[in-house]
């Protein structure tokens, strides 16, 4: 008998010995059959230059003379654009986490919370391949979120999709390193979307994803503060004893973290599914997610923010991601700047509760909280914990990065794979739409008509311009998100595109040239200048992406009386109908109601969301029938590629 044991332990401790030393990593990348928009825009440059498309055959007109080649050249900024781009950046966009891992599960603690490695792995194989655009997982344990407990085993909506015959959900990295368990995200799960037959539409925003909730969720929400409306941390500085010692050498009080939590909670759950808030401006003010259907849609971010540099500033926008929103370590030199607080006292109110042992602050032992980062960073030498590049100007803002990081991998050069996305999704479409061309041509002509055309024009219908909030009438904190950086900003600089992310020092660097109107434009997308803008959103994919505006307030459902606003669709785990939400837009009488409902939910007002603004108007009152307002409707929610109409 016992002979028979220790043959059956002696195995049993071989995989446990030998599960110490295993390093996986694996994340969900569909193939061309899982899609449902497997078409792919041609590509139509050669090269970018710091925004510039320079066609084939412009290009090989400039390499014959000195002058064009030097515009070519990495010393110029030029990216050359082609298949291999492509393709690293289709897979960077489901694989690439640029180490964001380490935050996620080691700071903010992600599956220490009410979800779980096992409920997870769980949910995804009660799936049995069927695929889901709304993972559902059942919390690992009792949960206090905001005043509300929610009990262990509820069933929770995600709004996480996995796709038909997938094993995990998609836009996550899952690594195990000897023993321990991390997980990541890419830009798929925001950005990409699952739909009714188990496809994968590449690109189209995921108005599903319960991004607050899932934060709320954590063990230690509180890492993800600055992106709620906690503006102070005096009225949480409740315990004498937890105390830090500041840049200067004086103490300070570190907030309570529990009734901390409670605060930071309650915010996060207020977003509906299918927004988030990507700027840490202290203001709860979450976005509607967009889509990735990004080609000659310039200025991006809903503000307008990124619009110099690579790819027309989509290369900021994907590094803003990286830099600023996965990893709220990495700012902390510029928390003075931007939060009024000591640099030490923002890394502990981070660190105080982080998951790992190994990253939590602890105010009874003393130190710093910069200590405890250093000496857990996977990445030392650099800023927070995510793989950059570091601009001489850290922590500076400018133009082009928000505190002057850039997302690289020490394998590559600087930025090689933010562009390489970014040249990814400019080849992207959502699927054919199939509207008859009748249908098209009648509303076309009601959207010359009604001017839609002065703004929305180009072949993305968006004349790519920043206006100030007044002129759209929407909510308008959003568009000071960045007004805090205008103190400490730097001239907008980058390094050179052949620059090896691990040598740095010294490297060249490009400054990005600004005409007037680019940095007019500039200050007002960054709450600059006057009270901020709201870019003119480009129009491809209007029916994957309800609701609409940049706070997505502009909801209506496929009930036209009970499902108005975020309170009666994604609050309550309805989707917003895009015709419907449509007619929202631009029928004033039906946007009143969307605007009431709005009013009436306190998570709406929590979250800064009203539906309220872009008051241009295709309804009876402004001379346009019924029949006008569905024809015009069936022209936008046709809209599936680049026009090519001359406007």
């Amino acid at each position: 008998m016992m002979r028979w044991i220790v043959s059956l332990l002696v195995p049993v401790a071989v995989i446990l010995a030998a599960a110490r030393l295993i390093h996986i990593e694996y994340a969900p990348v569909p193939s061309r059959d899982e899609l449902a928009n497997p078409q792919q825009a041609a590509l139509d440059e050669a090269y970018d230059v710091l925004g510039r498309a320079i066609s084939p055959q412009e290009a090989q007109s400039l390499q014959k003379s000195a002058a064009g080649r030097a515009l070519l050249s990495p010393e110029a900024g030029a990216v050359p654009v082609n298949p291999d781009l492509v393709r690293l950046g289709r897979d960077s966009f489901y694989r690439e986490t640029y180490g964001n891992e380490y935050f996620i599960t080691d700071v903010l603690g992600l599956l220490n919370g009410g979800l779980s490695v096992f409920e997870v792995v769980k949910a995804t194989a009660l799936l049995a391949g069927r695929g889901t655009d709304d993972l559902k997982i059942r919390l690992a344990r009792d949960m206090v979120i905001g005043d509300r407990l929610i009990e262990k085993g509820t069933l929770i909506s995600t709004g996480i999709g996995v796709p038909k015959g997938g094993v995990f959900p998609l836009g996550t990295r899952v690594i195990y390193d000897r023993g321990t368990i991390r997980i990541g995200i890419t830009c798929a799960l925001c950005h990409s979307a699952v739909n009714e037959n188990g496809k994968v539409i590449e690109g189209a925003p995921n108005r599903k994803l319960n991004a607050g909730f899932l934060l709320a969720l954590a063990s230690n929400p509180n890492a993800y503060f600055m992106h709620t409306g906690v503006q102070s941390m005096a009225p949480f500085e409740t315990d004498p004893a937890r105390v830090v010692t500041t840049s200067a050498g004086t103490h300070e009080r570190l907030p309570d973290p529990q009734k901390l939590r409670q605060a930071v909670t309650r915010m996060l759950a207020s977003w509906p599914p299918g927004n988030f808030d990507s700027s840490p401006d202290l203001i709860n003010n979450p976005t509607a997610i967009p889509s990735s259907f990004t080609a000659s849609g310039w200025p991006y971010g809903w503000s307008g923010h990124a619009l110099i540099g690579p790819f027309h500033g989509l290369s900021a926008l994907n590094n803003n991601v990286h830099a600023l929103n996965s990893d709220t370590t990495a700012q902390y030199r510029a928390a003075p700047q931007l939060f009024g607080l000591d640099p030490e006292v923002y890394l502990g109110i981070i660190l105080q509760d982080a998951a790992n042992p190994v990253f939590r602050f602890d105010p009874q032992r003393g130190g710093k909280p910069s200590a405890v980062l250093e000496a857990a960073d996977p990445t030392p030498g650099t800023p927070g914990l995510n793989r950059f590049a570091v601009l001489p100007t850290y922590p500076r803002a400018n133009y082009m990065t928000a505190n002057s990081l850039i997302a690289s991998n020490p394998d590559e050069t600087v930025m090689h794979s933010i562009n390489a996305i970014a040249a990814f999704e400019n080849t992207l479409g959502p699927p054919p739409a199939h509207v008859q061309a009748a249908a098209i041509a009648a509303g076309r002509a009601v959207f010359e008509r009604a001017h839609c055309a002065s703004c929305h024009s180009g072949p993305a219908l968006t004349n790519n311009r920043v206006l100030p909030v007044e002129a759209i009438g929407t909510e308008p904190t959003r568009a000071k998100s960045f007004a805090r950086t205008q103190a400490n900003i730097a001239s907008p600089n980058m390094f050179a595109p052949d620059t090896p992310t691990d040598h740095t020092q010294g490297a060249k660097l490009i400054a990005i040239p600004m005409d007037q109107d680019t940095a007019s434009q500039a200050k007002l997308a960054w709450g600059q200048s006057g009270n901020g803008g709201y870019k003119v959103a480009n129009l491809i994919g209007l029916a994957w992406s309800a609701p609409y505006l940049h706070d997505g307030g502009v909801a209506v459902g496929k009930d036209t009386e009970r499902d108005l606003g975020v309170a009666g669709t994604s609050l309550e785990g309805r989707a917003a109908d895009p015709k419907n939400s449509l007619l929202a837009l631009i029928d004033r009488r039906l946007r009143a109601r969307v605007i009431a409902a709005n009013a009436a939910s306190p998570e709406a007002q929590l979250s800064h969301i009203s539906g309220a603004g872009h008051e241009f108007w295709v309804d009876p009152q402004a001379g346009f029938s019924a029949a006008d307002q569905q024809a015009l409707i069936a022209y936008l929610v046709s809209i599936d590629r680049l026009s090519t109409d001359a406007q």
